[in-house]
């Protein structure tokens, strides 16, 4: 049984530290909290993210980390101010700004960071 105290931990590979301390703290914003010789650790809004530094790595072909926002719109064009480039698939009816709608009217766009590694934003339905 987990415990109430638990949290989750977040991971994410990197083959270059400064790359991504610029992109995980500079670019979208989360506080460096410790810097370990194999792994950056960041504050991501009150859940662990880690970093871990790898020698090699091999992108996975699907989203492997994503964040809810509630804008995402505003989300996008901010980010893409920062020097963020969104993903156009095939086969996606996406929006100029990468922005796809699911059938259910959740809304997602996605990006990568410096490794490679695919990344989420996504404003969720409410049902209001």
């Amino acid at each position: 049984m987990m415990e109430e105290r638990w949290g989750p931990v977040t991971f994410v590979g990197a083959t270059d530290a400064e790359a991504a301390r610029e992109f995980y703290g500079g670019v979208l914003g989360f506080r460096l909290v410790e810097e370990e010789p194999q792994a950056l650790v960041f504050d991501a809004h009150g859940t662990v993210l880690r970093v871990t530094l790898v020698s090699e790595l091999v992108p996975a072909p699907f989203t492997i980390l994503g964040w809810s926002v509630p804008d995402l719109t505003l989300s996008v064009r901010m980010l893409s101010a920062r020097g963020v480039r969104f993903e156009q698939f095939e086969g996606f009816d996406q929006d100029e700004l990468g922005i796809f709608v699911f059938p259910n009217g959740d809304r997602v766009a996605w990006f990568r960071d410096p490794a490679g590694n695919l990344l989420s934003l996504t404003q969720f339905q409410t049902g209001d």
